[in-house]
């Protein structure tokens, strides 16, 4: 018998036999391997996916609180800056112009801008110590509170500024502002 015709043979009979055990493998006993393994697919699905969220949440979290004490660190600059500025400018008319101890001065004060500053004496009686002076402005749109104080004992000039993160008239209304105070003795 030639090689050819011994393989088809061979093929014809083990073609055969596959489709007998083929059809004897697919009886509708022997395909379910394992049937209380069901469902694990989904309950390791599900498993994954809540880990997952979860960690997603609270990376999310930490990223929040991280924005939220940025912004606070940099509204408490503007304050900071803001009272700064503001002290600087009594500094500057008290040193320069002698403003603040003179009970009548000739020239009108002005800080960070060409609107005159609003100065009244809040304590005592101008030029008769001691005495104190107050004004507000906005420097930049951040408010700014000086009062300036007179007295005859060390230290004879306090001038004491509070800067805020916001305007003027959104400091009581506004959960977010904050206050920053500088004050110089001499």
């Amino acid at each position: 018998m030639s090689m050819k015709k011994r393989l088809q043979v061979l093929g014809a009979r083990f073609q055969g036999k596959t489709k007998t055990l083929f059809s004897h493998s697919l009886t509708p006993n022997t395909y379910h391997l394992v049937p209380d393994s069901r469902g694990f697919t989904i309950l390791l699905a599900a498993l994954v996916a809540s880990l997952v969220l979860t960690l997603g949440i609270s990376v999310f979290s930490i990223a929040q609180k991280q924005v939220v004490l940025s912004s606070l660190g940099r509204s408490s600059q503007f304050a900071f800056y803001t009272a700064d500025t503001a002290a600087e400018c009594a500094l500057y008319w008290d040193i320069r112009h002698d403003y603040f101890s003179s009970p009548s001065p000739g020239i009108t004060p002005t800080c960070a801008g060409p609107d005159p500053l609003d100065i009244q004496v809040t304590e005592g009686v101008l030029g008769v110590l001691p005495y104190t002076m107050e004004f507000e402005f906005e420097p930049n749109g951040y408010c700014a509170h000086v009062s300036v104080r007179k007295s005859t004992v060390d230290p004879r000039t306090v001038i004491h500024a509070d800067g805020f993160s916001t305007n003027c008239a959104e400091i009581s209304i506004s959960s977010r502002s904050l206050q920053r105070s500088v004050e110089l003795n001499f």
